[in-house]
């Protein structure tokens, strides 16, 4: 009450005496209202408590059960947090795995310039590119000679080499090997040495030999590359032009069985038809082509082995190598441990006689092989 206030309020009684009852009356009511415990109840304070405490007994138990299924499903959230993390963790570790080339550097694979080299080329860089790596195709780019000095002068990354050419256009090997894998140990070594890897080799070998009509053979007993001798300069023996200079060509006919014929300089894939038109007697072919299949031509036995061990070996840079990681050998070995004789032969043969792109019939065998 301010000051002075109590005096204006007895004035103010003494000039109306009913407004005094009144608020006695008042003021004595509300006594009695809080005597009897009417009235509003008070905002706070230990009545409170305990008057909320006892008023529903199943309160507390409800909330606590609340809590409790709170923490149980924050609980489980977490678990399944955890659990998705995991996953998600073991799903890109996984995604890792299959896909070792991703981020890497792209690479350039070159093919020589016949029907087998062609398949080959598709079917390692297809093969490749399933595993994530960017690779890139140089097709046609011509014989060993040529495209050795593409891959050492840094346009090629990589490209199938045959063992046995390594060895003789190469390396410039005089010892002729025994079988395919010392071929392969000699070969290995020489690329080793100039700074180059030489992968898994192929279980097929396709070698150049000598092929005839059967019905020439027999007339003229033709079974060996030797019983060629007869035939002298009569013999028209066609082949690329590369054979001529080679040791697995016509020097190595002449100094091994003394076979000295008429060249015919051939663009590789024109020998068979040559063959057919009597143009020439006896053509260069790959063990492997398509055309072999059916006995329309014969090969004559090579007891010399002049034309060497060919498995197929891809030729990789060792810096190349070092920058893309163990998937990228991984992943060549994997499609060279398939290619059997049969299957190059039917590769080949889909090609040059079905008419089928190289890329299609590598992707068909990739995908059968689960290799794509």
């Amino acid at each position: 009450m301010r000051r002075g206030a109590g005096t204006a309020h007895r004035r103010a009684l003494r000039r109306d005496p009913a407004r005094g009852d009144s608020a006695r009356t008042a003021r004595a009511d509300r006594l009695r209202r809080r005597a009897d415990g009417g009235g509003k109840q008070p905002t706070g304070g230990r009545d409170t408590v305990i008057n909320r405490k006892f008023r529903d007994p199943a309160r507390p138990l409800a909330a606590l059960l609340a809590v409790a299924l709170a923490i149980a499903l924050t609980a489980c959230g977490s678990s399944n947090d955890n659990s998705n993390s995991s996953s998600a963790s073991t799903s890109s570790s996984s995604s890792a795995s299959d896909q070792p080339g991703k981020g890497k550097p792209a690479v350039t694979i070159g093919d020589k310039n016949f029907t087998e080299q062609y398949v080959l080329g598709e079917l390692y860089a297809q093969a490749l590119r399933a595993k994530g790596y960017t690779v890139k195709i140089k097709s046609n780019i011509g014989s060993s000679e040529i495209i050795d000095k593409a891959l050492t002068s840094g346009k090629l990354d990589f490209y199938p080499e045959y063992t046995g050419v390594i060895l003789s256009e190469l390396a410039h090997q005089k010892q002729r090997p025994s079988n395919p894998d010392e071929a392969y140990a000699a070969a290995k070594k020489f690329e080793e040495g100039r700074g180059y890897t030489m992968l898994d080799k192929t279980p097929f070998f396709d070698s150049d030999a000598l092929a005839v009509k059967p019905d020439f053979a027999s007339k003229n007993g033709l079974e060996s590359v030797a019983d060629l001798k007869k035939l002298g300069k009569g013999l028209k023996l066609g082949a690329p032009p590369e054979f001529k200079t080679r040791f697995e060509g016509l020097i190595g006919l002449q100094k091994q069985y003394g076979v000295n014929p008429t060249f015919v300089p051939l663009a590789i894939g024109l020998q068979y038809k040559a063959l057919d038109d009597g143009k020439i007697q006896a053509a260069d072919v790959f063990t492997t082509d398509g055309a072999l299949q059916g006995g329309k031509y014969k090969i004559l036995k090579d007891p010399k082995f002049i034309f060497g061990f060919q498995n197929v070996s891809p030729i990789v840079s060792q810096k190349v190598l070092n920058a893309q990681g163990s998937g990228f050998a991984d992943t060549l070995n994997a499609v060279s441990a398939k290619l059997t004789t049969e299957a190059m032969q039917k590769m080949n043969a889909a090609v040059d006689l079905d008419k089928q792109k190289p890329a299609s019939v590598a992707k068909q065998f990739l995908q059968a092989n689960g290799l794509s």
